[in-house]
């Protein structure tokens, strides 16, 4: 048998006599965070304290590298749908942070439409049907949003998650940035 020794990111694997070496480097996965309407909202407006809170927080942790992220086109059209001094303070994150604004999509407008076609998310927000639907269809890990209503709930999570794996699309994960803040990343 062999044993293990860390060093660092390396991992030394002494096979048998200790005459073989394997040599494994941990590589560093940044999970890849789709960033939803609400999360901009509630960076500087939050009414709930501790939503704005972990917002900001999230913010903190994106900034140190730990998570990729993107928005998209549907996202960045509902935010102009505010007031443009909102707007601009809002779109103001998404170019701060240099996230990838993904164009719209004709598969996750087709995927969106079968999210609501079978009542996972309601057909008077397609929009937000078409954020979940743009991350399947890119391969994002996860839907960040505090939209508790129709999001970030059992019955979304199951029913995406369903129709994804139906499609040909992996199961993106839904959370608010408390759930994704309290898995913690970063190596020991």
């Amino acid at each position: 048998m062999g044993r293990l020794l860390k060093r660092g990111r390396l991992f030394c694997a002494a096979i048998r006599d200790g005459m073989c070496y394997t040599l494994i480097m941990l590589v560093s996965y940044k999970p890849r965070l789709y960033l939803e309407t609400t999360i901009f909202n509630f960076y500087s407006y939050g009414k709930a304290m501790q939503k704005q809170q972990d917002t900001q927080a999230l913010f903190e942790r994106i900034d140190a590298g730990e998570y990729q992220v993107c928005t998209s086109k549907y996202a960045v059209d509902e935010l102009e749908n505010d007031r443009p001094e909102r707007y601009e303070k809002m779109y103001a994150l998404v170019r701060s942070y240099d996230m990838v604004e993904i164009p719209r999509s004709d598969q996750a407008d087709r995927l969106a439409d079968i999210y609501m076609a079978r009542g996972i998310i309601p057909k008077k927000y397609p929009d937000d049907a078409c954020q979940i639907a743009l991350a399947a269809v890119m391969g994002l890990d996860c839907v960040v949003s505090w939209n508790m209503g129709h999001i970030v709930k059992t019955k979304a999570m199951i029913g995406t998650g369903l129709i994804n794996k139906r499609e040909g699309y992996a199961q993106v994960c839904l959370a608010t940035p408390r759930e994704i803040l309290e898995y913690d990343t970063r190596a020991d």
